[in-house]
């Protein structure tokens, strides 16, 4: 939800947030949600990460309409201490940081139209609320989430967020776990995705490598495709000791003036899961 303007519109307040209006949504925009939600935990089963799956089912999501972010929050704030917060749309990054800092996530509270159901470039209510909510139930993920956010604030004065991205992008928006044996999806972007949700773990074309914080920094990413490359974590204790442990000061230094990797590139000390084809299958 990072946005570029830094000025909020007349409705929000100085925060960004507005009000829901849960009570102003039609019967045609909880259709969208009815529908999207039975496709993608149908999908999921036996997809996605233990965690994610609990989420939905303790916080009460279900095929009844797009859920109410005062109700969601009041079963959240009881697991995690975090809330759900309604945004007019893309938020500056500073804003976005902040929200999380404070363990608030914002959502965009419009839902894609009938002709969208597979890709928009914008989030919606959906990608929001279903992508990454459920994670948030999960003590461990919601901890993560917000030591990001502080990583944020901290790197938006070092001058740093290009490469702070790539960590959210590479992990809360596209990442895979090591779980039963298997890989599991729990990037929102993925679980929110029908096709990617079949194409990160199924297709030969990805990358799949072992998630390293360097190398992850290294990596842009594209936001108009499948991905190239996905990394793996081992368990999302990993992934927050990964960012707690770890002095960003200093990383950042080194990694300036660096080259990227090229975003197909598999490395000599890369832990390869599957080298990829590169044969893409397109959205």
């Amino acid at each position: 939800m990072i946005g570029s303007r830094h000025i909020p519109p007349p409705e929000a307040a100085v925060d960004w947030t507005i009000p829901q209006r849960w009570a102003d949504y039609g019967a045609d925009e909880h259709a969208i949600w009815d529908r999207l939600f039975a496709r993608q935990t149908d999908l999921l089963q036996g997809r996605a990460a233990n965690a994610f799956l609990r989420g939905i089912d303790v916080l009460k999501l279900t095929k009844a309409g797009i859920p109410d972010f005062a109700e969601l929050s009041e079963r959240l704030m009881a697991l995690t201490g975090w809330q759900v917060v309604a945004v007019p749309g893309l938020v500056p990054d500073e804003v976005f940081f902040g929200h999380l800092a404070e363990r608030r996530f914002v959502s965009g509270r419009f839902v894609r139209t009938a002709n969208q159901l597979d890709y928009l470039q914008e989030p919606d209510v959906f990608h929001d609320v279903f992508g990454h909510v459920p994670l948030l139930a999960d003590p461990v993920f919601a901890d993560y989430m917000q030591a990001y956010g502080r990583g944020g604030l901290r790197a938006a004065g070092a001058g740093a967020i290009a490469r702070l991205s790539r960590l959210y992008w590479y992990t809360v928006e596209f990442g895979l776990v090591r779980e039963d044996a298997g890989l599991k999806i729990y990037g929102a972007g993925i679980v929110s995705s029908h096709g990617e949700s079949i194409f990160a773990l199924d297709d030969p074309s990805p990358n799949r490598l072992g998630f390293d914080l360097r190398r992850v920094m290294q990596t842009p990413y594209r936001i108009d495709d499948y991905q190239q490359t996905y990394f793996v974590i081992d368990s999302f204790d990993d992934l927050l000791r990964a960012t707690l442990d770890t002095d960003f000061g200093p990383l950042y230094a080194a990694l300036e003036g660096t080259p990227d990797v090229a975003i197909d590139a598999v490395l000599p000390d890369d832990r390869v899961i599957t080298r990829g084809t590169q044969v893409r299958l397109h959205r």
